[in-house]
């Protein structure tokens, strides 16, 4: 049996559904897995698969039909809303395609705003945070402003923010998305070091081989259930599983809430 203590984030039979007028869409269709505390998980599918809304789901910003997900134990369904957000806050920290930092505050407050809301002394700490900034080689630029930063630049701030309180977990959802193949490796190349040598966790979304390549471990999502679950450390290259991901997605479905596990 599974050490809950070695456990990030574990959901059980997730099932998500949007209702449109008359209509009602199934983005996840009793979703099971588990993310080990250390474990570095991307998410791949096409648009409309439910990758974002499985992130969304872990996070807690949306409530699922059905299902759990527990955060190092703590089922986010038996939260109020006020819990679930200062649990978030400690516990979670989110990554976006859009950067989101605040334009009118420096890159150091909008680092360290997270901790400004939890009511801490941002010196309690303080240490660790520099060090991490000159990992993200940001330091030159935080009395800055968002808008006199590159997309690079942005998304590294936003990294910073996101581990201001040291969560549980890191989620990013297509945190390359905008940016050019250089920076967008670049954030991949920190995302590794982060997970290989400060034992970050992470789980990120992404329909890019050359960006989940980087993890450890790949979610390949269709139609709301997952269809594949991948040890990247067996393919030779993004090629090799931009390949085999092709295959997956275009093979016939599976019944409804199969699984194909591959290793």
């Amino acid at each position: 049996m599974e050490n809950s203590n070695n456990i990030a984030v574990q959901t059980e039979g997730l099932v998500k559904k949007f209702h449109q007028g008359n209509h009602t869409i199934t983005a996840l269709n009793g979703v099971s897995l588990t993310v080990k505390n250390g474990d570095f998980v991307a998410v791949m599918g096409t648009s409309g698969s439910g990758k974002s809304t499985l992130l969304h789901l872990i996070a807690g910003l949306i409530h699922p039909t059905s299902g759990k997900v527990l955060v190092e134990n703590n089922d986010l369904s038996t939260m109020s809303d006020r819990k679930l957000t200062c649990f978030r806050r400690q516990r979670i920290g989110l990554v976006f395609q859009n950067f989101n930092l605040i334009p009118h505050l420096t890159t150091r407050e909008n680092i360290l705003l997270p901790v400004y809301a939890e009511g801490k002394n941002p010196k309690n700490g303080m240490d660790k945070r520099q060090d991490l900034w000159r990992e993200l080689e940001i330091t030159d630029q935080l009395g800055q402003y968002p808008d006199t930063l590159s997309g690079g630049q942005q998304q590294r701030v936003a990294l910073a923010r996101a581990l201001s309180m040291e969560p549980a977990i890191l989620l990013a959802d297509e945190p390359t998305g905008n940016l050019d193949s250089v920076s967008s490796q670049n954030i991949c190349k920190i995302l590794d070091k982060l997970n290989r040598k400060d034992h970050r966790t992470i789980a990120l979304v992404t329909h890019e081989p050359t960006v989940a390549i980087w993890a450890r471990r790949i979610l390949i999502l269709r139609d709301g259930g997952i269809l594949a679950d991948l040890e990247t450390s067996s393919f030779k290259d993004s090629h090799d599983l931009a390949a085999l991901y092709q295959e997956i997605i275009l093979a016939p479905s599976l019944p409804a809430g199969g699984k194909e596990r591959v290793k």
